[in-house]
């Protein structure tokens, strides 16, 4: 896989974690579910850039 298709998948994830973090932090009021938010993305963007 090359650098241009691995930064796009970044690119694809980083619009989610920034609009799903606000929408989860609202729901919840915490950081905490935001955190775990955060971090289930960002093992999907390792699983897909990893493989």
């Amino acid at each position: 896989m090359d650098i241009s298709r691995k930064l796009g998948i970044l690119v694809v994830f980083g619009v989610p974690a920034i609009i799903g973090g606000g929408i989860i932090y609202a729901l919840f009021g915490s950081y905490t579910p935001v955190a775990a938010y955060e971090a289930m993305l960002l093992l999907a963007a390792g699983g897909l850039i990893g493989r």
